[in-house]
């Protein structure tokens, strides 16, 4: 829900079973509804792409992209002789998914950095230089190990990787791809008493009322400088708006020290911290509450990314 109301990169760590890929799946029934513009630009690409119905309207549903880990670095990118939009940028206004995260090759999954950065993919041709859009929402899922069950204490599996085998294993996701992933989550093995419940869960017409909400919170307050959610925010347009607490800022000095965070780190959090408070309903000040939140959630896996 945090994700989808900011905007914000998600990466999910869990055991084998535990629901990351549905999670992952059903995030595009909470998103906001696409807006004509959205929906325009959308159209476009895949027209560009070729992958529009014959005689289809606009796009209404944001995209959903799933590459299989075996996807090339141009087709995640974009690229060839004539260039053409990669995963990228027809996952642009939706949600990019790579299952397995750390089954994709090195150096697709380093071309990610620039797209996540800029929000768009620059392709240089003899002829040409192309530029495509790529505002999209990534969200990664991966197991802990490459069995599947390390720390699983619940599950009564027990993890066959060697240490040596974790280290390379996790080591595959570079620190400055994971610095640019604004929550870092672990989700758990689900209980047979979840399973078996007959309590009604929210809707996920309800959770999508609450997440735009909050889009609107954030669209009156960022409309100004051409910016749509708290995901899209660079430094300069975060002082402005994301004023802290002394508490709050007592609170992310503690954090920033004690974690050895990058600066784009600290950015990050205060832009998840800003969501958070955008669904609390919270005014503009962010609040201590909002800050410790928002670093519980970006430390809670136990990757490092120094």
């Amino acid at each position: 829900e945090i994700a989808a109301a900011g905007g914000h990169n998600l990466l999910m760590i869990g055991v084998p079973g535990s629901g990351k890929t549905m999670l992952a799946r059903r995030l595009s029934s909470i998103l906001p509804r696409l807006s004509r513009e959205e929906a325009l630009e959308v159209t476009k690409i895949y027209s560009i792409a070729g992958l529009l119905p014959q005689g289809g309207g606009l796009v209404q549903e944001r995209p959903f992209r799933s590459p299989h880990h075996t996807t090339s670095m141009v087709a995640m990118i974009g690229g060839g002789s004539v260039p053409r939009p990669g995963e990228v940028t027809l996952a642009h206004h939706g949600v990019l998914f790579l299952d397995e995260l750390p089954e994709f090759s090195k150096a697709t999954l380093e071309v990610l950095r620039q797209p996540l950065e800029d929000r768009a993919v620059t392709i240089s041709r003899v002829h040409a230089t192309l530029t495509f859009p790529s505002s999209m929402i990534l969200i990664c899922a991966m197991n802990p190990c490459p069995c599947g069950y390390y720390g699983d204490e619940s599950g009564g599996r027990t993890c066959e990787c060697t240490p040596s085998e974790i280290r390379r294993y996790t080591r595959k996701i570079s620190g400055p791809l994971l610095d640019r992933i604004d929550i870092h989550i672990r989700v758990p093995r689900v209980a047979y008493q979840e399973l078996t419940s007959k309590r009604r869960a929210e809707s996920s017409e309800t959770i999508r009322g609450r997440v735009e909400q909050a889009r609107q919170r954030q669209l009156a307050r960022l409309q100004p400088f051409g910016r749509f959610c708290n995901a899209q925010m660079n430094h300069t347009i975060l002082q402005r708006v994301c004023p802290l607490t002394d508490e709050a800022q007592s609170l992310l000095e503690l954090a920033f020290r004690r974690m050895n965070l990058s600066a784009r780190s600290y950015d990050r959090i205060i832009k998840v911290a800003r969501t958070i408070a955008d669904l609390d309903g919270a005014p503009e000040e962010i609040a201590a509450k909002h800050i410790a939140e928002a670093v519980q959630l970006r430390s809670d896996i136990g990757l490092s990314v120094e």
